[in-house]
């Protein structure tokens, strides 16, 4: 008796994307519009959050509106909301000072920043350092990594962002594929505990950092913060 096809896995959900330009007269609004389109750089941004913390039948679907705001600020970006709505502010003089390279740091920005609208953050109890290491670690994988971002040790593993996104990159490859999805989802309903890279992984964060502390040095990749 033949097997039966398994019904395809659900589309993800993508939600409403709402654009506000605080000053379409800087020239950062010009180069976001000359680099990206908006509705597919968010809905790319949105997928690459589902790609490496989820799988279709385990993807959140409560975001209802990620609105995108444009404005000039010192500093790159932050996103915050509620439950179903999330406002991302992005700054025009980030953009501006980034043309070199605007359409990849535009891109990989809004992933970073999108990431936060979708994982899980053990009741606002995980640490900020993996946290921020979470979204930069799903950035690398989406393929924004800037130019001058590299593998290194700092002084403890959840310094964040670039530095902790790595060492989340290497747990990867050493635990497998989705390791790293896993753990993000261990923290949807419980209080962050340390044990949970241990239930996870097999391992305690502190002897994997360790470990990848020695990798960098034995292969000549470590630079030190």
């Amino acid at each position: 008796m033949p097997p039966h096809d398994l019904p395809p896995p659900p589309p993800w959900t993508i939600p409403n994307f709402v654009l506000r330009v605080e000053d379409l007269s800087h020239p950062g609004a010009s180069i976001f519009f000359d680099c990206v389109k908006p509705k597919e750089a968010l809905k790319l941004a949105v997928e690459a959050s589902y790609t490496w913390l989820y799988t279709p039948l385990t993807a959140p679907t409560h975001v209802k509106t990620i609105t995108l705001v444009l404005r000039p600020f010192n500093g790159v970006a932050y996103t915050f909301g509620t439950h179903e709505t999330k406002e991302i502010n992005f700054s025009l003089d980030w953009i501006k000072s980034s043309e070199a390279r605007a359409r990849d740091e535009i891109l990989g920005v809004l992933v970073h920043e999108v990431v936060h609208c979708y994982q899980y953050n053990a009741e606002e109890t995980c640490p900020g350092g993996l946290i921020e290491g979470i979204a930069d670690f799903v950035r690398l994988h989406a393929g924004f990594a800037p130019p001058h971002w590299r593998p290194r040790a700092e002084g403890k593993w959840d310094a964040g962002y670039d530095a902790t996104a790595y060492f989340l990159d290497w747990i990867e490859k050493r635990c497998g594929e989705g390791t790293i999805r896993r753990l993000n989802g261990s923290m949807k309903d419980s209080r962050y505990r340390v044990e949970l890279f241990e239930k996870v992984t097999g391992e305690s964060v502190s002897s994997l950092y360790a470990l990848y502390c020695e990798h960098l040095e034995q292969t000549g990749k470590i630079s030190h913060a």
